[in-house]
């Protein structure tokens, strides 16, 4: 089910015009990302682009990467589309739906430089846990979707969730310090670093 929210008008207007220009349309088939960026380049998924502003930051300064941003949330895939616009972003398309089954049908192993996975619904009450993203099978697919030497950044701010992050993905992939992404500070981030939720950063590589 899609994510739904308070949409504003730039967003909508958004996801009416650029979504079909940066949009791409979930397939049941393996993308063509040379087709899709007029080149071949490293290859970065973010799982979760929530409201963009981290997406475009990195995509801004790494013009030499090309980017899949992958998110349910209609405000925040409206908002990420004006920021491509707004920025002249040529190396950003964005696939609105989820995550799991575009890493299942539309990404071919092996494709991906870098998978970015930041601050994902973690789900907090201990009988929900069961519905947390990071799961060993999610693990496994990102794992096998990742090149050889591939990296996995992900961040969260909730102490319990790092654990089982740190666990799971230690099962299929290499705990590292190599290939941290500069990661923007989001308006999310800084309101819970006030409340002192202590935020942390894994990175894992493939084998």
């Amino acid at each position: 089910m899609l994510r739904q929210g308070r949409t504003t008008a730039a967003q909508k207007r958004a996801l009416e015009d650029l979504l079909p220009k940066f949009g791409v349309p979930f397939k049941n088939e393996f993308l063509n990302f040379p087709k899709i960026f007029h080149r071949k380049a490293p290859l970065i998924l973010e799982i979760g682009s929530g409201m963009g502003e981290t997406t475009a930051a990195i995509a801004a300064k790494h013009p030499e990467a090309d980017f899949i941003a992958v998110e349910v949330h209609g405000p925040g895939v409206g908002s990420l589309l004006n920021r491509i616009a707004a920025q002249q972003l040529t190396n950003v398309r964005v696939i609105r739906h989820d995550a799991v089954e575009v890493l299942e049908r539309m990404i071919p192993d092996g494709a991906l430089a870098t998978i970015h996975l930041f601050f994902p619904d973690p789900w907090p009450k201990k009988r929900h846990h069961k519905r947390r993203l990071v799961q060993p099978a999610f693990a496994a697919l990102a794992a096998r979707k990742l090149a050889p030497g591939g990296i996995l950044h992900a961040a969260t701010d909730v102490p319990d969730y790092a654990a089982q992050m740190a666990a799971v993905f230690a099962e299929t992939l290499e705990k590292t310090d190599a290939g941290f992404a500069d990661r923007p500070t989001t308006k999310f981030e800084a309101r819970g670093t006030r409340l002192g939720n202590p935020v942390q950063d894994l990175v894992f590589r493939r084998r």
